[in-house]
C-alpha cells in the first residue's frame, strides 16, 4: 500500500477521488503510524515517511500530530471516473500467516446507487466492454489541468488501475493492503 499512501498525499487527483481526502489522509497517517510502532526499523517506511514529510505539507502537519489509529471499519466515499459517486462500508481483515498484510474488504448497501455503481464497474470489467468505458487519455489531461487551475475535474484516473479492484462481486470490491 505504499504506493496509495504516496499518492493520497503527492497525487492532487486523489483530493476528487477520495470526497472524504482529510478522513482517508488521517487513516493513512494514523496507520502509518501503528506500523511505525510495530517495526521502528523498517527502512522501507522510513523512507516512505521522509519522502512525504519532505513532499507534502498535508502530510508533515498530520504526521506531527502523533495520531496512532488503526482504522479498520467505517464507510468511504468515493468519485469513480466511470461511475461517480459511490459510498461503501469497508472492514480491513489482518491476515494472520502474514502480519502486516490486511484484506480490504468494501459493500455497498443492496439496492443503493453505490450497488448500481458497483455494478457497472462489474460491466466495466469485462474484457468485451472495458476498452469502450476507459476514459480517454486526452480527458485526464483536460482533467489534471483543471485541477491545477483549482477546479474539479470531470473524471480521475485513480481507481482505474487494477491494483485498486483486485476483485469484485456485484455488491463488494476486495483490496490487498500490503501494509
Amino acid at each position: 500500500m505504499p504506493a496509495r499512501r504516496r499518492g493520497v498525499f503527492l497525487d492532487p487527483q486523489s483530493r476528487c477521488f477520495y470526497r472524504d481526502w482529510d478522513g482517508i489522509a488521517d487513516a493513512a497517517v494514523g496507520n502509518l503510524r501503528a506500523e511505525a510502532g510495530r517495526d521502528p526499523y523498517d527502512r522501507d517506511l522510513t523512507d516512505l515517511v521522509g519522502e512525504l514529510s519532505t513532499r507534502s505539507d498535508d502530510f508533515r502537519v498530520r504526521w506531527a500530530s502523533h495520531d496512532v489509529r488503526q482504522y479498520r471499519t467505517g464507510t468511504q466515499p468515493f468519485h469513480h471516473p466511470l461511475v461517480g459517486d459511490l459510498t461503501l462500508a469497508y472492514e480491513a481483515l489482518q491476515v494472520t500467516a502474514d502480519i502486516g498484510q490486511a484484506l480490504i474488504v468494501y459493500t455497498a448497501e443492496p439496492g443503493s446507487p453505490s450497488q448500481d455503481a458497483l455494478n457497472r464497474l462489474a460491466e466495466w470489467s469485462k474484457p468485451d466492454t472495458a476498452s469502450r468505458l476507459r476514459p480517454e487519455p486526452s480527458a485526464l489531461r483536460h482533467d489534471a489541468a483543471k485541477l491545477r487551475e483549482g477546479s474539479a475535474p470531470d473524471q480521475s484516473p485513480i481507481g482505474q488501475g487494477t491494483n485498486d479492484i483486485v476483485g469484485h462481486g456485484t455488491d463488494r470490491l476486495v483490496g490487498v493492503d500490503p501494509g
